[in-house]
């Protein structure tokens, strides 16, 4: 039920993340639209993450779940970045819009790896996820390392 309700989440905000940028009132908005999405990105691949280092027992079902929710949200964050919201209070470092190019390879990098991390756990092989997962919390590590405070 849990998933259901994640993926229909997902799925709605996969919907609206297009037309998104110009819903936004305010640059405040597309900065807590960002973080929002960091949040669910950060549920997911902490689920993953407690198999993999061995904290809760491995469901290959639930790492399945808990992946293809990550890959369709990892989409969603990049629209809350626009060159409005870079004077808005957030964590986000200023090169973010000094190096677009950097900031995009970034985004690029994780977003592969999270479909990696996918295909990983469509084979149900714990080996394989946590040999994904460690290439995907890299990259979330290199670009936070990088781009925010």
């Amino acid at each position: 039920m849990q998933f259901v309700a994640s993926l229909a989440l997902a799925a709605a905000a996969a919907a609206v993340a297009l037309p998104a940028a110009a819903q936004f009132q305010r640059p405040e908005d597309a900065v807590k639209y960002r973080q929002s999405v960091m949040t669910v990105q950060n549920f997911h691949l902490g689920r993953i993450g407690a198999m993999v280092n061995g904290r809760v027992p491995f469901d290959a079902k639930l790492a399945q779940e808990n992946t293809a929710v990550l890959e369709t949200v990892t989409k969603l964050a990049w629209v809350g970045y626009g060159a409005d919201t870079e004077k808005t209070k957030s964590r986000s470092k200023p090169e973010i819009w000094m190096e677009p190019a950097k900031f995009k390879q970034a985004q690029d990098t994780m977003m592969g790896e999270v479909v990696k991390l996918n295909a990983a756990a469509k084979t149900g092989n714990l080996d394989q996820i946590k040999a994904a997962f460690s290439a995907t919390a890299g990259s979330c590590k290199a670009c936070h390392d990088a781009f925010r405070e």
